[in-house]
C-alpha cells in the first residue's frame, strides 16, 4: 500500500559552522550552487513532485528566509531552541505537522529530482562507498529493514540525503521522542541518533541512490570542488578581504575550518600561499599561525 505525502519538513535552522566562512555571512541553505539558491531548488523540486505543502524549520539568521514565504508559499516555523539542541528540535517543533511527510535537510543539491507524491513506505536515502567511509553506514535484516547503523564503515551503504516518515513511523517517532526529550544526553542528538537507538520499534528501509544523485557540502573546500566557480570567486566578503590584505588570489584560499570558542563558531583556520593563518570574526584580524 501507498502512501499519499502531505507534506515535507525541511530543517533550516542550524548554524553549519563547518561551511565557514560563507555561513557566517548568510545561511548555508541560501548559498547559490550552480546557478541556482540551493533551498530553493529543493522547494521547487518538491512542488514540481506535487508535494502539497513545505514546511521550513527556522533558527540562525531566520529573517533571510522570510522572502521564501511570498515566493514559493511555504509555511515558515521557527525553533528556538536551535542554538541549545540539535536536530531533534527541529522536529519536535514541526510535530503537528509530521504525518506522511519528507524530512529533508536543507543544503542537499539532488542533480535528479528524488521526490514522488506517493510512496511505499518510510526510508532513509543512501549511496553506496566503495572502501572506507566516516559516514553512517547501514545494513538491513531478512525482510528488508535497516538493522544497524554504524559510524563509520567499508564498502556499505551510508545515510545521505532525505528520508521518508509513513504516519505510523511519525506517530512512533514522535512518541519517543517525547519519552526522551528532557534527558540531558538528548540534547546533542541529531534526531538520527535518537532513530538509530530504536530500530525495534521504527521500521524503515534503505532507498538506494547512485553515487552522482545526492550531494552534501559540510565545508567550502567541498563546494568548490563541487562548482568550481568558487575557486576564484568566493563569494564571500571575509575571503575577499582576506586575499587582498594578503596579497593572494582567492584561489590560494584552501582548507578553510571553523575557529570555535566552545560550540560558538569565532572564525576560521586557513592556509594561504605558503602559510597558516587563522582569522576572527569580531577582531577582523589576521594571525599567522606557527608552522
Amino acid at each position: 500500500m501507498g502512501y499519499k505525502v502531505d507534506n515535507a519538513v525541511i530543517m533550516c535552522a542550524g548554524t553549519s559552522s563547518r561551511f565557514a566562512p560563507l555561513s557566517y555571512e548568510k545561511p548555508k541553505a541560501l548559498t547559490v550552487v550552480r546557478g541556482e539558491v540551493l533551498l530553493e531548488r529543493q522547494i521547487r523540486q518538491l512542488k514540481e513532485a506535487g508535494v502539497p505543502e513545505i514546511i521550513l524549520i527556522l533558527g540562525y539568521k531566520k529573517e533571510q528566509f522570510y522572502y521564501l514565504k511570498e515566493k514559493y508559499g511555504v509555511r515558515l516555523i521557527e525553533n528556538k531552541e536551535y542554538r541549545t539542541r540539535n536536530n531533534n528540535s527541529s522536529i519536535r517543533a514541526a510535530a503537528p505537522y509530521i504525518r506522511n511527510t519528507y524530512i529533508c535537510s536543507a543544503d542537499n543539491y539532488f542533480s535528479v529530482n528524488p521526490f514522488e507524491s506517493e510512496v511505499d513506505g518510510a526510508y532513509y536515502s543512501a549511496v553506496y562507498a566503495d572502501g572506507e567511509t566516516a559516514e553512517w553506514c547501514l545494513t538491513e535484516d531478512a525482510d528488508g529493514y535497516i538493522d544497524s547503523v554504524t559510524i563509520g564503515g567499508r564498502d556499505a551503504w551510508y545515510m545521505l540525503g532525505h528520508a521518508f516518515w509513513s504516519e505510523d513511523f511519525s506517530r512512533t517517532f514522535l512518541e519517543i521522542l517525547d519519552e526522551v526529550y528532557d534527558l540531558p544526553e538528548t540534547a546533542d542528538m541529531l534526531w538520527e541518533s535518537i532513530y538509530m537507538r530504536h530500530l525495534d520499534r521504527l521500521k524503515m528501509v534503505i532507498r538506494r541512490y547512485p553515487d552522482d544523485a545526492i550531494f552534501e557540502f559540510d565545508s567550502f573546500d567541498e563546494l568548490r570542488e563541487f562548482d568550481t566557480s568558487y575557486i576564484d570567486d568566493t563569494r564571500s566578503v571575509i575571503l575577499k578581504d582576506i586575499a587582498a590584505r594578503l596579497h593572494v588570489r582567492e584561489a590560494e584560499i584552501r582548507e578553510i575550518k571553523p575557529l570555535k570558542a566552545g560550540t560558538e563558531a569565532i572564525g576560521i583556520h586557513f592556509r594561504a600561499g605558503d602559510g597558516t593563518y587563522e582569522y576572527r570574526y569580531d577582531e577582523k584580524e589576521i594571525k599567522a599561525c606557527e608552522a
